[in-house]
């Protein structure tokens, strides 16, 4: 694939991403469907080991596979809480600019978009990092 077909795939990629997130999150807002999705794939990222961090990363489209990794510091990973309620002030914080955008919701929408488009194995090795209470944000989840 040549340099600029592989661009514009990673775009045309990222915009489905973009218009299901936009779909389950119910708003045309652009720049606030995009903080979620970075909110949550960084909130996300900081609770992962480097390795898993890098193994679910390769399976995201190349532009937003640079979103995930955007300031990230893997020697403070992974983050030990334990609670949906610190997984979802960590997501509110760095939302902090959107404050009319609910993290539970943001989080459920992210969490379906990459259900959709990210191997089972993948999503079940990521989901099984997180606490319980995190992990039945995720769609499908079962106890």
């Amino acid at each position: 694939m040549t340099q600029p077909a592989m661009f514009a795939r990673t775009v045309q990629q990222t915009n489905i991403w973009l218009k299901e997130l936009q779909a389950e999150m119910g708003t045309q807002n652009d720049a606030a469907i995009y903080a979620a999705l970075r909110a949550v794939l960084h909130q996300l990222r900081d609770r992962l080991t480097v390795e898993e961090a890098a193994q679910f990363a390769a399976q995201l489209p190349t532009l937003m596979r640079g979103i995930f990794f955007e300031s990230w510091n893997p020697a403070r990973t992974p983050e030990s809480y334990r609670s949906r309620e610190a997984f979802l002030a960590g997501v509110s914080q760095k939302l902090s600019a959107h404050p009319d955008l609910d993290p539970e919701l943001a989080s459920m929408a992210v969490f379906t978009v990459i259900s959709r488009h990210v191997s089972v194995g993948e999503v079940e090795e990521v989901r099984n990092m997180l606490p319980a209470p995190v992990q039945e944000l995720w769609p499908g989840y079962a106890a």
